[in-house]
This record gives C-alpha cells, sequence and structure tokens, in this order.
C-alpha cells in the first residue's frame, strides 16, 4: 500500500491530492519553487521541497530534482496531478527505475496516446472512428496540401506532441496552408519541442464530448459517462458539464462503449480520458485520450460519487475496482467553470498580484477548488487557472441558477479575473438552451465587442 506520497505538482490540483491523501491516511510531500514558498498546497502538506528556480524547467519540470525529494523524503509513490510531467512517459519510466510507484498508467500506455497522430492511427486500426486525416505526421508542406486538397477544406494542422490547443492552426483554403502550416510548425517546436504537426478534417460546429474511463491492473474497465467541455476558447476550456444535453441515451451507450474499448485495446490502467469531436448529426470522431486525471474531473465526481484521485491511488496499490459498469449511477447535474487570473476584455491577458480580498462561495451543492487565501501572491510563471468552481444541481437548470449564485458571490479582488464573463455565459439564451458548441465564446465576444 502506498504510505508517503509526494504531488509533482501545484496550485489547487495539489491541495486536491493532498485532502484525498489525508482522509486515505497517506503523508504528502509537496514540491515548489521559490515564488511559491508560501503557496497553499506547501503548507497543508507534511513535508515540503524546493525543486529548482521560478521557470517550470527548473523546477516542475525538473524530473531530477522531483524524484531525488521523493527519494529523500522516504516516499513510496508519485503523484503527477496535471500537466507539467502527468503525460511524460520519460518520468512515469524512471519514477518507476527508482523503486517508486507513478500514480498513473504505464510509460508505454502514455507513449502511444502522447503522439497524437499515432494515437489516431492505432485508434483507426482498432475500427474506432476517427476524423479523415494524414495517416501520422506530415513531412512537409506540399505533401499537406495534398492531403487537405483530398480531404477538403476547412482542416485543421495540429501538433503531434501537443495537447491544451497550443501547436493547432486552421486553414480554410489552399493559399492559408502555408502560413497555418508554418504557425503550427513553430509554437510545436516552441512548446514541445517537437515541430511535428499532423492534419485532420475540421468538423464544423462540433462539440467537444469526453467520457471518463477507469481501468485497473486486472483487466476491469468502466466509464462513468461524460462531459460537455465544448464552451471553450482557443481550445482551452472554460466550462464544463455532465452530462451533456446534446447525446441521446443510445447515443451515450454507444460512445461510453468505445471509450472502454480504446482503453482496452491499449492496456490501459489508472484514470484517462477518452475524449470526441460530435458533429451536428451527432456522428463521432476519436480525437485523443489524455493518459491523467483532467482539470474538468470534479463535475464526474459530482454525479457519480466517485472520488477519482482515491480511484487512482488504489488501483496504483493494486486493488482492484470495487464496482462494476452496472453500479455506477448517475444523477443530477453538475457544471464546472473555470476561474483565471486574466483580463476578458484586453484578449484574455494573463494578471499577476496580490489576492487582495476573497470571499467564496458556499451552500449545498457548490464546491470551489483553489489553493488561494487572500494575500497571497498569484505569480506570473505559471497557468492563469487560480481555481474553478463546481455546482451541482437536481436538474441542468438548478445547476445552472445554483452557478449564477455561486458567481455573484465569489469575489477575488486585486487582479484581473473571468468572474463577470462566467456569468454572461450563464444567463446566454444558447447556452440555457443547450444550443451551443466549440465556437460559442468567440461568438460571444463579438456580441460583446459591438
Amino acid at each position: 500500500m502506498i504510505k508517503k506520497l509526494l504531488i509533482a505538482n501545484r496550485g489547487e490540483i495539489a491541495v486536491r491530492i493532498i485532502r484525498t491523501c489525508k482522509e486515505m491516511g497517506i503523508e504528502t510531500v509537496a514540491v515548489y519553487s521559490p515564488i511559491d514558498k508560501d503557496s497553499l498546497h506547501v503548507q497543508l502538506a507534511d513535508e515540503a521541497f524546493c525543486v529548482g528556480g521560478n521557470k517550470i524547467s527548473e523546477s516542475y519540470l525538473n524530473m531530477h530534482n522531483i524524484i531525488s525529494a521523493a527519494i529523500l523524503s522516504k516516499c513510496n509513490a508519485i503523484h503527477p496531478g496535471i500537466g507539467f510531467l502527468s503525460e511524460n512517459a520519460d518520468f512515469a519510466r524512471k519514477v518507476k527505475e527508482y523503486g517508486l510507484i507513478f500514480i498513473g498508467p504505464s510509460a508505454e500506455c502514455i507513449e502511444k496516446m502522447g503522439n497524437k497522430s499515432m494515437a489516431k492511427d492505432t485508434m483507426k486500426e482498432a475500427g474506432i472512428p476517427v476524423v479523415p486525416g494524414s495517416c501520422g505526421i506530415i513531412n512537409d508542406v506540399e505533401e499537406g496540401k495534398k492531403i487537405a486538397y483530398e480531404i477538403g477544406y476547412p482542416v485543421l494542422i495540429k501538433a503531434s506532441a501537443g495537447g491544451g490547443g497550443r501547436g493547432m492552426r486552421i486553414a480554410n483554403s489552399e493559399d492559408k496552408f502555408e502560413e497555418s502550416y508554418y504557425t503550427a510548425k513553430n509554437e510545436a517546436k516552441a512548446a514541445f519541442l517537437d515541430d511535428s504537426v499532423y492534419l485532420e478534417k475540421l468538423i464544423l460546429n462540433p462539440r467537444h464530448i469526453e467520457f471518463q474511463v477507469l481501468a485497473d491492473n486486472y483487466g476491469n474497465i468502466v466509464h462513468l459517462g461524460e462531459r460537455d467541455c465544448s464552451i471553450q476558447r482557443r481550445n482551452q476550456k472554460l466550462v464544463e458539464e455532465s452530462p451533456s444535453v446534446f447525446l441521446t441515451k443510445e447515443k451515450r451507450k454507444t460512445m461510453g462503449d468505445i471509450a472502454v474499448l480504446v482503453a482496452k485495446n491499449i492496456g490501459y490502467s489508472n484514470a484517462g480520458t477518452v475524449e470526441f469531436v460530435v458533429s451536428q448529426d451527432c456522428s463521432f470522431y476519436f480525437i485523443e485520450m489524455n493518459t491523467r486525471i483532467q482539470v474538468e474531473h470534479p463535475v464526474t465526481e459530482l454525479v457519480t460519487g466517485i472520488d477519482l484521485i482515491k480511484q487512482q491511488i488504489r488501483i496504483a496499490s493494486n486493488l482492484e475496482l470495487n464496482f462494476k459498469q452496472d453500479d455506477i449511477n448517475f444523477k443530477g447535474h453538475a457544471i464546472e467553470c473555470r476561474i483565471n487570473a486574466e483580463n476578458t476584455y484586453d484578449n484574455f491577458k494573463p494578471s499577476a498580484g496580490t489576492v487582495t480580498s476573497l470571499l467564496l462561495p458556499g451552500g449545498f451543492g457548490v464546491r470551489m477548488d483553489t489553493a488561494l487565501y487572500q494575500g497571497y501572491k498569484i505569480p506570473p510563471f505559471y497557468d492563469s487557472m487560480i481555481g474553478k468552481l463546481i455546482v451541482y444541481g437536481n436538474t441542468r437548470l438548478d445547476a445552472i441558477r445554483k452557478m449564477r449564485r455561486s458567481l455573484e458571490e465569489l469575489i477575488i479582488d486585486g487582479v484581473d479575473n473571468n468572474i463577470e464573463f462566467q456569468y454572461l455565459i450563464m444567463h446566454h439564451p444558447k447556452f440555457i438552451r443547450g444550443n451551443f458548441d466549440t465556437g460559442f465564446v468567440d461568438n460571444l465576444m463579438e456580441e460583446l465587442v459591438q
């Protein structure tokens, strides 16, 4: 069993993991950069180690220092959290080589799904529907133009090693292809040190719907329903909810079965998310599998009553899932709003600074995952997300009303934030009716600036 665990992350996800560990009687070790020394995750952990400088390459991506901290503190496991090293196969492999337990899938599974073009080809061979596009990476711009002509414009150029919307560009016509191609490659190189890209047919006005899966080391695999993540800006999610109002009961079962098949096909173990793009006629296509816990996992927890972090730790401890697919009951509706320190009206420019005043909402069915406290200094080096506001209601309308009330209560002074923007989304007629797609936020911005 896992007795002591190091969290190779920061912020709200580190706090989230520490809380579950305390409930399970597991000691925790935090890691931090100098500017994070007063962070909440450092204060809540049983021990904490500074692992390098403020830049993520010096600290939160410093494999050697992180593993050294785990060994020095006599941990027997490492949880990578979200982002940073969470989908780094080399890190997962090194953790295991040093005799530690990695809270996540095997390095082999991470590699299979980490290269998005390879993952797509693997799923295609398994008979799983994928978006039409290139077979593997594109060797040069002329090959890309040829494939784009064959499948038809518009097309999406995507980083093979990418994620989170980086290294991704749309080409609406041949005369725009070359510019989009080189922009995507340059961005991919800067973000992932790998400029390889592949090509997909752009599905117009789609939904982005993902399925949460859990798999143990004994071949037991279940899905925990879907999350609709269509409210996003530049492929960065802003609002997530479960269940999706777009899916019928029959389509939900079909997609859930496919998600389980994806995990089974690669011999997956631990928590993972199978992501689909869904067209207006409800045709769906596999786009990728995230081999880690997701930012939006709380909405799944609220509608299923299952603690996903706890399940991750149980699976990594070589325990069997203690429930089967038929045991999972989906109840009510949950919505999550990502709270970011950014200026919505200045092209979502990130905002750093001191939180001078803070009021967190409460009440029945309200959950706030954050590492903020009054006086906390938000550093300029990391992601702009500073919290997640999650609500639960018996119906979707109940959840929307609860989210509105909670956003009204939430006060974060001292830094720019997107609370007001999220509030506008919760009141938009198209969102209330469930009539939206991945272009919703762009269209909303056009309305706001008129």
